[in-house]
């Protein structure tokens, strides 16, 4: 997949999910109403932007020095809430359900 940051989220959505359609381990968990290809890109693009919202920004912000307790807080709440997100994407996935030991 490229790394174009010129291309939009769904240029990249539909590229990613057509090279994922090409692996006989993704495509084996197809079922007649979803294709895992286009459910894993979804996730994986959603995982990639929480992953940098949490290295690039949270996690950042609370290195800051000048930080009141309440806006530790605050920082911290965010940090759950993508923690939360990125679990659902591990979740929503059929190929990665080893992860949640089924």
């Amino acid at each position: 997949m490229s790394s174009d940051t010129s291309m939009t989220y769904g240029q990249r959505y539909e590229l990613l999910a057509r090279k994922l359609e090409t692996c006989i381990d993704v495509a084996k968990l197809d079922t007649a109403d979803e294709k895992e290809a286009w459910t894993l890109a979804h996730d994986i693009l959603d995982l990639d932007e929480a992953f940098k919202e949490l290295t690039s920004g949270l996690f950042r912000r609370l290195e800051s020095a000048e930080l009141s307790s309440d806006e530790i807080n605050d920082v911290l709440l965010e940090i759950g809430e993508q923690l939360r997100h990125i679990r659902y994407h591990i979740d929503d996935s059929r190929y990665f359900a080893y992860l949640r030991g089924e």
